[in-house]
């Protein structure tokens, strides 16, 4: 009998930063029992930044907005033709709520995608206390019924993501570090703000968002960490439109060593940064789940959600610390400033074989000068010049 011919798993989530990151375990499972790189149709920019080149996604189609009908979204229309080439395939639909109603079955119909080729992550129970990624794994577990003979996995799979920076990130971080004359500072990254903190018309009253760390809070932070490590540059992250909101806290925070970006960073930028960065302070949003997927030793605040079911997972074993959350802290004003301190300085540094990795990449996209900047901000010994020979 011949071999199975390998089969390209579709998978679609219209998730945010963190929801798609989660999903790469998933992807990896999928890959490993089809045989063949998941096709991933997915919400918004991110998805095509995290898994385009990325072994188990062969092809990334994004939606920039799923709202509006099917009939009145033109994005969404040419997605649920251009499935139609995919119906073979089978299907994972990862979205859990009304959204698989009035938004993907309508596109599966117009697409032609026959029930037997999909399966419905809302047709497998959660399970309670469970992690949302464990979820997910048992997902990939089900097979549509026109697959039955697809080959399961035979043995245990990570349950936690890897999403490592390109080298073209890497390079291109590389130059944004030596225009800021960064280089050979240790680097603390710190994400204060969340999808919800920013409104149409300004920053979001801490009372109607449980993510919301106090300014003053987030600042004394950063005077504490440059305090703990003097050679050390505290960068706030964000995107563009929490660039005010970030400067707000650069400015309460008054140190020549905290950074503010006044365009934000680009996706990419923050996964290299993050690759190479000291540790990074966070509250529950995408980029803390990003830190723990690149190796980056996190300390994640949480509010009105369950840490057991949404703390980061490092792939590489790098350090995650959850402060807060239910059942016992609704809302990340609650913790304390010397908490998120002690947590922050006792944070472990990064596994040595993740360190060592970190060398042989930068000699690979940004040379000599990338590599020893790597192991400065890293606090290793520099290398010996012949490693790069």
């Amino acid at each position: 009998m011949g071999q199975r011919a390998p089969l390209h798993p579709v998978v679609i989530r219209f998730g945010r930063l963190g929801d798609t990151i989660l999903l790469q375990p998933l992807l990896h499972k999928l890959h490993h029992r089809y045989g063949g790189a998941c096709r991933l149709v997915s919400l918004g920019d991110c998805s095509r930044v995290l898994y385009e080149g990325h072994e188990d996604v062969a092809e990334v189609r994004q939606v920039d907005s799923q709202y509006g009908t099917l009939w009145l979204n033109p994005q969404r229309l040419r997605t649920a033709f251009a499935l139609r080439e995919l119906r073979a395939a089978p299907f994972y639909i990862c979205e859990p709520d009304v959204r698989t109603r009035t938004k993907i079955r309508p596109m599966l119909a117009l697409a032609g995608i026959a029930p037997e080729h999909c399966v419905f992550i809302e047709d497998t129970p959660f399970h309670q206390g469970e992690h949302w990624i464990d979820w997910l794994m048992r997902f990939a577990d089900e097979t549509p019924s026109a697959f039955r003979d697809a080959l399961s996995s035979s043995h245990a799979l990570p349950c936690a993501p890897r999403l490592e920076p390109t080298a073209v990130e890497l390079g291109e971080a590389q130059l944004w570090l030596a225009r800021r004359n960064l280089h050979g500072h240790p680097l603390v990254l710190l994400q204060p703000a969340n999808k919800r903190t920013m409104r149409w018309n300004g920053i979001r009253k801490r009372e109607d968002d449980d993510k919301s760390w106090p300014v003053e809070r987030w600042a004394a932070l950063c005077r504490a960490i440059v305090a703990a490590m003097p050679q050390a540059r505290v960068l706030l992250c964000g995107s563009a439109s929490e660039a005010a909101y970030l400067a707000t806290i650069g400015d309460a925070a008054a140190h020549a060593q905290v950074i503010v970006p006044h365009d934000g960073l680009p996706l990419g930028h923050l996964r290299a940064l993050l690759h190479i960065a000291h540790s990074m302070v966070s509250v529950d949003t995408g980029p803390a789940h990003l830190a723990a997927a690149v190796g980056c030793p996190l300390v994640v605040l949480f509010g009105n959600r369950w840490p057991s079911m949404w703390t980061p997972r490092s792939a590489s074993g790098s350090a995650v610390h959850a402060i807060g959350g239910l059942p016992d802290v609704p809302s990340v004003d609650r913790i304390g400033l010397d908490e998120v301190v002690n947590a922050w300085r006792q944070l472990p540094p990064r596994p040595e074989a993740m360190a060592r990795r970190l060398v042989e990449q930068a000699l690979q996209s940004a040379g000599w000068a990338g590599c020893l900047n790597i192991c400065r901000t890293l606090g290793m010994a520099e290398p010996l010049r012949a490693a790069s020979s």
